[in-house]
């Protein structure tokens, strides 16, 4: 009997065993997983999920993902597989086969190659297939000039270029520097390198390093220039929104002694200008064109902190918009008086400006209709005089040295290891990528004078920089000034764990004047017998470039589009609460509400609270408790 159940025990096995494979092998079984073997989830062979999510992809270990990692060839090779751009490449055409055989072999080098350019016309420093770049231009001009073989020319990675600091569109340098391998052999190669180059760019000098330099890691600290008219120190006018608020919170705190110390020199400036420009223009007016003229200067505030213009005397601004006077109010309008910083595309409130309300603008179209095709061009030649007084006005400001005094001590409290959280982007108080350490801030005590317009240099020193740094500190330390604010103080509290909008000036004055190589030169240099990098020895050379391609190329630009002239002027008449802290409240201003329903509201909260409070004291506790979970 033990036999027969063992032996019929092994025939219901085998019968089992058939059975499964005839059904893995039917294409009916299993509904459609046997005409679409595809479909059926594979376990690992090392089983590692059979206790988890069947079929799922586990994690590559540290030596696994290292094992099958790409090297940098493999790499290389996908990039060129990739889709391309259908623009054409401004880099050198590739040399025919013969050309590239029949050319000598000679060794290159690594140096280190000095430039300074003008980035007017340009998209920026770092080389572009498609775009014309400074690293561009200074690649072709080496190849055309021999410094890079043909069989190299379409190709910067296989001369190990590296840039020093990267430049943005537009953005200058008086000083920079590119690492990479040449053909230096000419004794000739600076001035043929420079045979085909524009103007705006030069190579000052090409010094040889060490195998394994690298510019940009060896850059111990780098030092830039912003350059700004002194008219952005001006105050901002007293009927601005600025401007009245500023007196009107200097009252409230008791601080009007303070401020008006501070803005002693420049006591008087608007009423002279005011009395000396203006007001010739408007005595040549009839009543009804005056009378339009003035309400558009002069807007008054109606101290609602809101959006942007809501009728009144802001609608003739509006108004004359088209016919050449700057908008005292903002273009755009954004939505519900929200902020719009560095979430979008790394701009902040002061770079965005607000349009009018579609009424209003309706209204002033019709008023503008009324009025006659004589007085309508009496009413832009007098806009268009009033202009040129007010620029002619700005221009011919000179800054007075206790005001450079006030510049310096705001610069100053830059100096040293700070938290710069609120003077770029997406940075957090805690996040410790945000502390910079600034060797030094320095205002250039003698102005220069370009073209009747007077300039400060600020030049600081820093070890490194992150987006937008320099030109929000030059725009913190600019707007304290000109509100007439105790500026190291305020400064000084922008460091702590509150975020501040910080706005910055606009990028026409920022250049990059050099990087500093100290560690290099005291080390390396002086161990393999190699010259020093410095820029002092091209010196003469770099202040006639920055003269004659820079500082000129800023004037004509500012003088074309008033860029400063814009910037500050809607600083001024911005109508929210952001950049109060301007102002004597410091800080606290800006916590403010935004409109005056905003305002009302605190009130209508505590009354409706009392009223809460009064009906649940007379409402029995059992019947509270109902009327609770009912809520609930």
């Amino acid at each position: 009997m033990a036999v027969d159940s063992e032996s019929t025990s092994a025939m219901e096995g085998d019968r089992k065993e058939v059975s499964n494979d005839q059904r893995a092998q039917s294409p009916d079984s299993d509904g459609d997983a046997g005409m679409h073997p595809d479909r059926k989830r594979k376990r690992f062979e090392d089983n590692n999920g059979r206790h988890g999510s069947r079929g799922k992809k586990r994690d590559l270990g540290r030596k696994e993902w290292a094992r099958d990692r790409l090297d940098k060839r493999s790499r290389n090779e996908q990039e060129k597989l990739k889709p391309k751009d259908d623009r054409p490449s401004v880099l050198p055409a590739a040399f025919a086969e013969e050309e590239i055989a029949a050319e000598d072999r000679r060794p290159k080098k690594k140096v280190a190659v000095l430039i300074g350019y003008s980035g007017t016309g340009y998209r920026g420093m770092q080389i572009s297939p498609t775009e014309r770049t400074i690293e561009g231009d200074l690649f072709t001009a080496f190849v055309k000039a021999g410094a890079i073989s043909k069989a190299n020319a379409t190709d910067p990675k296989k001369s190990s270029l590296v840039r020093c600091a990267r430049t943005d569109k537009g953005v200058h340098a008086a000083g920079n520097m590119i690492s990479l391998k040449l053909i230096v052999e000419d004794e000739d190669i600076v001035q043929k390198i420079n045979e085909h180059l524009s103007p705006q760019i030069r190579v000052w000098g090409i010094e040889r390093t060490v195998g394994s330099f690298s510019c940009y890691q060896a850059c111990d600290s780098r030092w830039y220039e912003y350059l700004i008219p002194s008219h952005a120190f001006i105050p901002p006018h007293p009927s601005s929104f600025l401007g009245q608020i500023i007196a009107q919170y200097a009252k409230e705190e008791g601080d009007e002694e303070a401020v008006a110390s501070r803005q002693a020199d420049v006591k008087g400036f608007w009423a002279d200008v005011e009395e000396k420009h203006v007001k010739p223009v408007l005595e040549e007016l009839d009543d009804e064109i005056r009378d339009l003229v003035v309400k558009a200067l002069f807007p008054r505030w109606d101290g609602t902190l809101h959006s942007g213009p809501e009728g009144g005397d802001d609608s003739y601004v509006r108004q004359l918009a088209d016919i050449g006077i700057e908008s005292k109010g903002p273009k755009k309008q954004q939505k519900k008086g929200k902020r719009n910083d560095e979430d979008e595309g790394d701009e902040e409130p002061a770079d965005e400006e607000m349009a009018p309300p579609a009424e209003d603008a309706n209204a002033d179209e019709q008023h503008t209709t009324k009025l006659g095709a004589e007085k309508r061009e009496a009413l832009f030649q007098a806009t268009k005089r009033l202009k040129a007084a007010y620029d002619s006005a700005r221009r011919s400001y000179r800054i007075d040295p206790a005001r450079i005094e006030f510049i310096q001590g705001a610069l100053n409290t830059y100096v040293g290891t700070r938290n710069y959280h609120n003077y770029t982007i997406q940075k957090t108080p805690t996040d410790p990528s945000a502390k910079r350490n600034i060797k030094s801030f320095v205002a250039n005590a003698e102005p220069i004078l370009i073209n009747g317009t007077e300039w400060l240099s600020l030049r600081v020193h820093g070890q490194s920089f992150m987006m937008h740094q320099i030109r929000k500190m030059v725009g913190m330390a600019t707007l304290l000034v000109r509100a007439g604010a105790d500026a190291p103080k305020r400064i000084q509290e922008s460091y702590g764990q509150d975020k501040w909008s910080v706005p910055k000036v606009p990028g026409l004055g920022l250049l990059l004047e050099r990087p500093v190589f100290d560690s290099y030169n005291k080390h390396q240099a002086l161990k393999f017998g190699r010259d020093q990098l410095d820029f002092g020895k091209y010196n003469d050379e770099i202040e006639a470039f920055k003269r004659r391609d820079i500082y000129e190329r800023i004037w004509e630009e500012e003088k074309s589009s008033n860029t400063f002239h814009q910037f500050f002027n809607h600083i001024d008449n911005y109508s929210q609460p952001h950049f109060l802290y301007l102002t004597s409240k410091g800080f606290a201003a800006t916590q403010i509400p935004l409109t005056k329903k905003d305002q009302d509201a605190p009130a209508a909260k505590t009354e409706a609270a009392e009223a809460s409070a009064a009906t649940s004291e007379s409402v029995p506790a059992t019947d509270a408790r109902q009327d609770m979970s009912r809520r609930g």
